[in-house]
């Protein structure tokens, strides 16, 4: 949790630091200081901005690292056992890059973007989608907290 307030009081940098770490592997929740940020009055849209930058920037390098194919990596830095990245590239074969939306959905989709890379899906269309996705689910994650401070103005 230290951690966690130490970065928001660096403010938007780090909240691009925690969403970067957030979609890369490394198990992390952006959420907490984006949530943190906006109850200290921090603006929306720099918010989702910066989130959205980082957390694409964590899934682009987990993207590229797939994309260079080398499955002995990927198991040991990114801990991906093989049986899970089996069954999701026999879950992606023949998709396409537009999954790249759902890599914002917990433990899979860092296995997704991972997997994309390494089936070598069309790398400007699944980065495309992957923002897409990325910035919906910040966008939404906003407008939640900002409705929590209004139904709960005495908690904030």
């Amino acid at each position: 949790m230290e951690f966690i307030a130490g970065l928001s009081e660096w403010g938007y940098f780090g909240l691009f630091i925690a969403a970067f770490l957030a979609g890369s592997i490394i198990p992390f929740s952006s959420e907490a200081v984006l949530g943190l940020l906006l109850i200290a009055g921090y603006d929306s849209w720099g918010c989702v901005f910066s989130a959205t930058l980082g957390n694409w920037l964590g899934g682009v390098t987990c993207y590229y690292i797939g994309y260079l194919g080398k499955t002995e990596w990927i198991h040991t830095y990114l801990k991906i056992p093989e049986e899970k990245l089996s069954k999701m590239q026999r879950f992606l074969k023949g998709k396409g890059s537009l999954f790249g939306f759902f890599v914002f959905i917990p433990v899979i989709g860092d296995i997704m973007i991972v997997t994309l890379g390494l089936l070598r899906a069309n790398p400007l269309g699944t980065l495309l989608s992957m923002m897409v996705g990325k910035f919906s689910r910040y966008y939404l994650v906003v407008i939640g907290i900002n409705y929590l401070k209004e139904w709960f103005p005495n908690l904030f």
